[in-house]
């Protein structure tokens, strides 16, 4: 599919009459210990050490009212509390974040900032890279906020959302998500970057562009106070040791205390707001987001790093499930082609999360599904040395595969009207 036409499918999902067919309401929760453990030995093998793992998987089905109105049927696999590094999967907050805050400049300033508001930085730390390694993913050598939305969507790009978190700064990021309706994110950091909380807080000047009027917003140099800390809590410590800076080992567990975190069931809720904002969760969402902002945030999303003109990206570097933690199972029900994917995935220090919206363009069936695992059989932290390609990814192509059987194949499935 191309950009068009998965541009094109994002718009037509925004603007239809989205009803859940008689069928969605029949029924009640899966049992996702019990399908999963019957699809292999190695997703029995996680579903048995679920703690270990600090599994969690929901699942989330569309389901029609009395009166119409649609909600959500929730599955849920594992403890609710157990800590998990997000990693990667915030990024889209970032996103959003940023787009509100253009509106909000717009409004108040007479602005005309958007997605093509080119971003200058000026340098914060004397140890920072502002250039891109791969000049050719710049657009026409141009830093935009549609630009870096779309390469942290694609391919995952940590600069692209430290960018945008310093665009917006921890304050109006925490804000944002708030009025949502969403208190359990606390992101207070870049991504791939050691910089400690105090550095987390500061924010380098800005320049923004509008290409087409040529006016000049700038954003000053500021530094934002600390976050209220969220409540500390005994899941915090992961693993028996782990590796520092300096390459040396500490026989201890690590600590998150100053990581960014947020519940599996609100992380779900953020991307429900966003692709389906029809849907009750009971939580506010985003209306503040264009319908324009909300297609371009839905088209970067599903896009598949090989359908990107710009930016470009090599598909023996990055194939179809780089960041597609689902499609290897997806695909063994329902052809990729026929398939859309709106998801955002997380990989960093044994964690690894997907959270998805999936679709069956040939019948309008789909399924909101969110996975945190952690894989460390050495239970040492920052070695390099992660259970992913032997048992996380195999467990996320199995969920895949085992809610597609059920939810995309299976009569129960609910279908959006085409």
């Amino acid at each position: 599919m191309t950009p068009s036409t998965r541009l094109t499918a994002s718009l037509l999902l925004l603007a239809a009459p989205v009803t859940a067919g008689p069928a969605a309401q029949e029924g009640g929760p899966l049992d996702l210990g019990k399908l999963l453990s019957a699809h292999s030995k190695l997703a029995r093998g996680v579903v048995e050490r679920a703690e270990e793992h600090r599994l969690q998987v929901l699942v989330a089905e569309v389901v029609e009212g009395a009166a119409g109105e649609l909600t959500l049927r929730r599955s849920r696999l594992g403890a609710p509390d157990a800590y998990f590094y997000p990693a990667s999967s915030i990024k889209t907050a970032a996103a959003v974040a940023a787009l509100e805050f253009l509106n909000e400049l717009n409004a108040e300033r007479g602005l005309a900032l958007g997605l093509d508001t080119e971003l200058v930085y000026a340098p914060l730390f004397e140890d920072e890279q502002l250039e891109d390694e791969d000049a050719s993913n710049l657009d026409g050598g141009r830093i935009t906020v549609g630009h870096e939305i779309r390469k942290l969507s694609i391919v995952s790009d940590n600069r692209a959302y430290n960018r945008l978190f310093e665009l917006v700064g921890q304050e109006r990021l925490d804000a944002s998500l708030l009025r949502a309706g969403l208190p359990s994110f606390h992101l207070v950091h870049r991504l791939s970057e050691a910089r400690t909380p105090a550095e987390n807080r500061q924010l380098p000047s800005i320049a923004l562009r509008d290409p087409a009027t040529e006016t000049v917003f700038t954003l000053p140099a500021r530094s934002t106070k600390p976050l209220p800390p969220p409540a500390d809590h005994p899941s915090l410590l992961c693993g028996r040791a782990w590796i520092g800076g300096d390459d040396v080992r500490h026989e201890e567990p690590f600590r998150f205390h100053d990581k960014n975190r947020v519940d599996l069931l609100e992380l779900q809720d953020f991307l429900v707001e966003l692709v389906r904002p029809e849907i009750d969760t009971g939580r506010r969402g985003f209306p503040g987001l264009t319908v324009d902002q909300r297609a371009f945030l839905l088209d970067a999303m599903a896009c598949l790093p090989r359908d990107s003109a710009n930016p470009a990206y090599d598909p023996e570097k990055y194939p179809d499930d780089y960041v597609k933690f689902l499609l290897p199972g997806l695909a063994r029900v329902v052809p990729a082609e026929s398939l859309r994917i709106w998801n955002k995935v997380g990989l960093a220090y044994g964690f690894t999360i997907e959270n998805a919206y999936v679709e069956d363009a040939r019948t309008g069936r789909g399924f909101f599904v969110a996975v945190a695992l952690y894989t460390n059989p050495n239970e040492t932290l920052n070695d390099g040395v992660y259970g992913y390609d032997d048992t996380a990814f195999p467990f996320h192509a199995a969920v895949g595969e085992v809610l597609a059987q059920r939810l995309l194949a299976g009569s129960s499935a609910p279908a959006r009207p085409r």
